[in-house]
């Protein structure tokens, strides 16, 4: 056993001792589900479009998003006090963040519980909360809300981190890491939580990227408690965040393009967006990968965001990884489509499972993409 707390694994796989521990994870999501196979009949119902042309190519980008099932804020009820969401032109951002606002937190509150009690310990062990959305604007902001709600103490450290997009996720594990490691004893509460409102409106010709929103983005939450120097007994870390890089693509800015407007927030999406990963991703990992003296791509397990079918099948013929790699990463897009900030936390679940149930490699790489164009990454240990 490790002096100062440390734990001990059956496989003689130990913590550094300093670097920040995944103690705990939890999700949470709205009730309404909607099976992939009836997004577009309710759709084009919900939003009085007949566009027969529009309605195929939806069809289309549906089967090729590889989306099951997700989850989603927009119900009829919304629908009904608020039809205005569904014309064309109507200036309803007071609206939309009416809903946007008390969702996120209310998903946010749930994964966040669901995740303490996973944990062990009481609420008011927390010492920091990071909160990650793309989702809400208002001030105060959902983590002073969340931080009430919790019962958390009144001291608590908070860090907002807004509008981020997609690599949000891994840029909250990135800050809590160095919170966690730079604040002895300290237990970070991080959380992220993401809906469509904001983007939700009816099909336009003039805005394709619209469909391929419809057909691939979902709601939810995450949240994980984060800490150095585990205690024995009562936490039980099941992966080191080892060491963390941010990068941006000089030039790339305009790829992924998000504006907030009057009638909610517009999206454009750039067609070279996965070849841009493509072009840059092998480095990139072997830059995190030095860290450890690892050269072998396939000697890793991979936690990757799914951002779409694309760029997993760019990453994957890029790196010449095995099919079962990206095995957890197409089953999160699969269950929840692309949830933004919160997806990389549905994968991980999925791939502490898997190394849980299979012991799996020692080393792994959490990777997110996102506008920048950025990158994400962190190199990990699996404790299990």
């Amino acid at each position: 056993m490790l002096g100062g707390g440390g734990c001990c694994f059956s496989d003689e796989r130990r913590h550094t001792p300093g670097k920040a521990t995944i103690l705990a994870l939890g999700k949470a999501f709205p009730h309404q589900v909607i099976p992939q196979e009836f997004l577009v009949q309710g759709y084009f119902r919900d939003t009085n479009c007949d566009d027969l042309a529009m309605k195929e190519k939806l069809e289309r980008l549906c089967k090729t998003t590889t989306v099951k099932t997700r989850y989603t804020v927009m119900s009829k009820e919304i629908l009904e006090k608020y039809p205005e969401l569904t014309r064309e032109g109507s200036p309803t951002i007071k609206q939309r963040l009416d809903i946007a606002n008390n969702a996120v937190l209310e998903m946010a509150l749930e994964a966040s519980l669901n995740c303490i009690k996973e944990w062990g310990r009481p609420a008011t062990d927390i010492t920091h909360v990071v909160y990650v959305s793309s989702s809400e604007i208002r001030l105060p902001g959902g983590d002073l809300y969340l931080a009430s709600q919790l019962g958390l103490r009144s001291d608590v450290g908070r860090v907002m981190l807004y509008f981020l997009g997609c690599y949000g996720g891994v840029t909250g594990l990135r800050v809590a890491k160095d919170l966690a490691e730079n604040n002895p004893g300290s237990r970070i509460l991080l959380t992220t939580s993401e809906t469509t409102i904001l983007g939700y409106r009816p099909p336009n010709k003039s805005r394709p990227y619209d469909l391929v929103g419809a057909a691939l983005f979902g709601d939810g939450a995450a949240a994980v408690v984060i800490g150095a120097t585990p205690r024995n007994g009562t936490e039980t870390p099941f992966m080191e965040l080892n060491y963390a890089v941010q990068q941006f693509l000089p030039g790339t800015h305009n790829i992924i393009d998000g504006r907030l407007t009057e009638e909610g927030i517009n999206f454009n999406l750039g067609r070279d967006l996965p070849q841009k990963i493509e072009d840059h991703i092998q480095d990139f990992c072997k830059m995190l990968m030095d860290k450890a003296g690892l050269d072998e791509f396939n000697d890793l397990f991979w936690a990757v965001h799914p951002g779409g079918p694309a760029i997993l099948n760019r990453l994957q013929s890029k790196l010449n990884l095995r099919e079962e790699k990206l095995e957890c990463s197409r089953k999160a897009l699969m269950d929840y489509g692309n949830a933004s900030s919160n997806t990389i936390f549905y994968v991980m679940d999925y791939m502490r499972k898997e190394l849980k149930r299979d012991g799996g490699e020692e080393w792994g790489l959490l990777l997110a993409f996102g506008p920048g164009i950025t990158f994400e990454g962190i190199l990990v240990r699996n404790l299990q």
